[in-house]
């Protein structure tokens, strides 16, 4: 990947990640809990959003080392699920909004890659930055569905089983960070081509 293709991937990655996390502002908005709001995060303005660590560093850091995936998060937009009309099928709204809207990103544009290319219209300089699009968006939602604290995949499986199950969740937080690290050392090599077969689903095209 030359520099100018890092950067796009960067710049891409950082647009996703924000219009992720604002969903999940909106959609607890329109369940009742106006916190997001209140605190100034229901914008598109990345500077509200950047954790320049997740955002920025770490995954320029992934892609100058070659790493084979890049990933990176911004700071979660708050919410207060007691605020909401539904405690339990508030929180898996809220929690599923930024990985629907990831998917829905991808889907978008990599339609319009297939009308395009169908076509024969667009250069090859647009469709790779289409192409960027839809396999930012797709690993996005694929990394935050997997269910592990504290990624939105976590929330939503303990939204769906339920209070009893709620004192798991729990434990799990306490060890996030060890638990994410052994995630993404050591599974997410299985995950992966599962994100290149949606891409070639929705594209019709090899990344």
């Amino acid at each position: 990947m030359t520099i100018t293709d890092s950067l796009f991937y960067i710049v891409i990655l950082i647009c996703s990640i924000v219009i992720h996390e604002v969903a999940h502002g909106y959609v607890a908005y329109m369940w009742g809990d106006t916190t997001a709001k209140d605190e100034g995060r229901l914008t598109l303005n990345p500077l509200k959003h950047l954790e320049w660590f997740g955002s920025v560093l770490l995954p320029g850091l992934l892609i100058l080392s070659h790493a084979g995936f890049v990933f990176g998060w911004a700071k979660p937009v708050p919410y207060n699920p007691d605020n909401l009309r539904n405690r339990r099928w508030g929180t898996l709204a809220v929690a599923s909004a930024g990985i629907i809207v990831n998917l829905f990103i991808a889907l978008v544009f990599g339609l319009g890659m297939r009308v395009m290319i169908s076509q024969g219209f667009g250069t090859e300089h647009i469709l790779s930055i289409m192409g960027l699009i839809v396999f930012v968006n797709i690993l996005l939602a694929f990394f935050n569905l997997m269910p592990v604290p504290p990624l939105d995949g976590s929330r939503i499986l303990f939204a769906l089983l339920g209070e009893k199950f709620r004192r798991y969740e729990y434990a799990l937080e306490k060890y996030a960070l060890l638990v994410l690290l052994i995630f993404i050392f050591f599974v997410w090599q299985f995950v992966s081509p599962a994100i290149s077969w949606t891409f070639t689903l929705i594209t019709g095209q090899m990344f």
